[in-house]
Parts: C-alpha cells; structure tokens; sequence
C-alpha cells in the first residue's frame, strides 16, 4: 500500500551519493527547475530565506566547476551542477520584502503571541538586532550584557552573537540542499552533494561578495550502480537517539 509515508521512505532509501553519473546524460529541465522550487519552500530561519541557488548547465561552465570540485568523478560526469550558496548579507533587502508584504496587512501591529512581538515590529526590530554585523565588536559586547542578564532570569538565546549570523544562514541552505536532494530522488534521478570544492574560487566564478558563502555543490544526473559505494552504513539508532 503505498501511503505518503511508505513512499517517504522510498524516496530516501533511493537516496544515495552518486559518485559517478553516465556521462553526457541530459536531465530533463523540468527535473532540476521543479527541484529547486521545492528546495525554495524549505523551512529557514525567520523565514528570511538568506540563500541562492546557482545552475550550472554550460559544457564550459560545468568543466570549469568541476575543477573547482577538485575534478571529482561526480562533478566531471553530472548532468548538471547546482551551487547552494548562503546569502546573510542580503538581509536587508529580505527584511525589506516583509516590510513590504506586511505593509498594508491588517495584522501589522497585533502582537502575536508566539512571536512575543507583533509581525512588523519582528522585521523591524528584532531582525536588524540579530543580522546587523556593522560595528560588530560594540555591538557583540552590548548583546553579551544583555543576553547574561535575560539569561540570569529565564531561559534565553545564546547565539546571537556576530559569529553566529552565517552559522544561521548555512543551517537554512543545507535544509534546501536536503529539499533538493530528496526532490531530485522522487524525480527519479540522482545526486552528489559536494563540500570538497575549493570555496574562493567558486566565489570568484560565481562572482560573489566576501560575505557570501558556498554552502555546497551538488552533482545530479542518472547515477551508475559503480557510483554507489557498497551498502547504506549508519551508526545505530540507540547509539544516536536519546530520549529523556
């Protein structure tokens, strides 16, 4: 019977790391546009969706960032190549596009009782307080005072500190990098996520700022079974779940 969950579980025992894909391959556009769209509905922090996603579809582009993959089998025979790339120094326009959606809502002002804030002042004030890095080390001696006197009273959030801004921003990425994998299995097809890449190089290809950061490559194509190394191995489930 395939109910959603049995098809879940399908879907990522299919999953595997492809280390090599048949060469000269051509995965259909819908394959890896449809992903992406999925991958953009991933769940991210404050919903700021601080990422960017960069297809690489051109025989010279994908020679080029394969090189740059360390020439991994993987990224030299994929159909495609997809850089997800974390973005914490777009949060101003991304604060200015709730502003704006929320502008003219008739809950601008209410304050939501999960958020302890109503939506605009959320994005108007709580978001610059976490997300600003200007004048980082005032600001971080300021945020340590206020975070051990909140913290004396009642539990509170530790990290959100300067140093703490791009961690966030990687957390949300590889959530749609997981989205995107997952999305390209149910598709059909396969996958190869990359952290072995040279990461100054891949800015400088992308032409990204300094503050932008490669969150990983992903190889996709139709795998070969040679791809796959050997069996599924994972620490058991007792050695890595506890429950209290």
């Amino acid at each position: 019977m395939n109910t959603p969950a049995s098809i879940f579980d399908k879907i990522v025992d299919k999953r595997r790391s492809y280390r090599l894909f048949q060469k000269d391959f051509i995965i259909p556009e819908s394959v890896v546009s449809k992903s992406l769209e999925r991958a953009i509905k991933s769940p991210n922090s404050s919903n700021m969706q601080l990422w960017e996603f960069y297809r690489i579809k051109s025989k010279e582009a994908k020679e080029e960032v394969a090189k740059i993959c360390l020439s991994q089998a993987g990224a030299q025979t994929a159909s495609e190549i997809v850089v997800f790339v974390a973005r914490p120094d777009l949060w101003k326009k991304r604060q200015a596009v709730h502003l704006k959606r929320i502008e003219n809502s008739p809950t601008k002002h209410i304050k939501n009782k999960l958020l302890d804030n109503s939506e605009f002042s959320y994005y108007n004030r709580v978001i610059p307080m976490f997300y600003d890095t200007s004048f980082a080390c005032i600001r971080d001696l300021v945020k340590r005072f206020y975070v051990w006197n909140k913290s004396r009273q009642k539990p509170f959030m530790q990290d959100v500190f300067t140093k703490h801004v791009p961690v966030v921003a990687q957390k949300s990425t590889a959530l749609a990098a997981q989205t995107f994998m997952l999305s390209i299995a149910a598709e059909g097809y396969d996958s190869l996520p990359m952290e072995g890449l040279d990461s100054k190089r891949m800015k400088r290809f992308l032409k990204l700022p300094n503050q932008a950061e490669i969150n990983m490559a992903i190889a996709v194509g139709k795998g070969l079974p040679e791809g796959v190394r050997g069996g599924r191995f994972r620490i058991p489930y007792d050695q890595v779940v506890f429950e209290k």
